[in-house]
């Protein structure tokens, strides 16, 4: 397996070649720097969206974690661009990470878009709960990255995500996505200690005229009285989820769920970007 580009962005400048040779941006995160970052893909191998948006979250974030940051857009995009034609993927996955102590050395990297497995498309996925605490769960930091993964080795095999339980049995957001769950014909999903994440925004939008939106987190107690539940992320759209621990929420997915797939991936065609 060939190792993917990596770059570092020096003072909004110039774009060397960053000391890592990974495999994949899971390898990198485990050896980059202390920090906030933010992961998408591309579609149609150079476009991508709500790419400012991003930028958005990464100001956001730095400023949640006293991060001094002073993004150049344009020239960020540039950086991000070169990077991707470095890869000559079809479609990348791709991580733009802002040091803590170094913020003025954005590091950027890419993989080959790994699409979410048709199994799980068609027949949806299991999670599994899991009481973890998420710190500043606000900013998209990777001081989560190295806790969740530590809380993964406790998933079983067959698990897709995990998803966060709290001690009072709120259920708040997969492992690395947000979490809905249809119930009393109303969409429900955590509006407080999450991460609102970008494809978040498109379901969000997407609903609208389908289905009231109830900002807030179901209960595990409420598992069995679930209609639908999914998942969204930048990287894998909307996802489906059939299985929560033991609980069967559909022996497939439900049709509230397939529309929201529909309108999510309409809406992306639609509002394409050049990077």
């Amino acid at each position: 397996m060939m190792t993917i580009p990596t770059k570092l962005l020096l003072d909004n400048q110039r774009l060397i070649e960053a000391p890592y040779e990974v495999r994949s941006l899971e390898e990198l995160s485990i050896l980059e720097p202390d920090g906030i970052y933010t992961v998408a893909r591309t579609h149609d191998g150079t476009k991508s969206v709500l790419l400012d948006a991003h930028a958005d979250r990464l100001e956001e974030s730095a400023a949640l974690e006293s991060i001094p940051l002073q993004l150049d857009r344009d020239i960020l995009r540039a950086a991000l661009r070169e990077t991707l034609a470095a890869g000559g993927f079809e479609n990348a996955r791709f991580r733009i990470t802002i040091p803590r102590e170094t913020p003025d050395q954005i590091l950027i990297a890419a993989e080959p878009l790994r699409e979410v497995p048709a199994e799980i498309v068609h027949n949806g996925a299991d999670v599994a709960t899991n009481c973890i605490i998420r710190p500043n769960p606000s900013a998209k930091s990777n001081a989560w990255v190295s806790l969740r993964a530590e809380a993964r080795k406790s998933l079983p095999d067959h698990v897709y995500e995990g998803l966060i339980c709290t001690a009072n049995g709120a259920l708040l957001e997969c492992f690395s996505s947000n979490f809905y769950a249809i119930k009393d014909g109303k969409l429900w999903t955590a509006n407080q200690d999450v991460l609102f994440g970008i494809a978040r925004k498109i379901v969000l939008e997407v609903v609208q005229g389908l289905l009231p939106i109830h900002f807030q987190p179901v209960m595990i107690e409420d598992l069995a009285s679930l209609q639908e539940t999914f998942l969204s992320s930048s990287g894998r759209g909307v996802v489906p989820i059939v299985r929560i621990d033991d609980c069967v929420i559909g022996e497939s997915p439900g049709p509230f769920t397939l529309e929201i797939v529909h309108r999510y991936n309409t809406w992306v065609k639609e509002n394409l970007e050049p990077i």
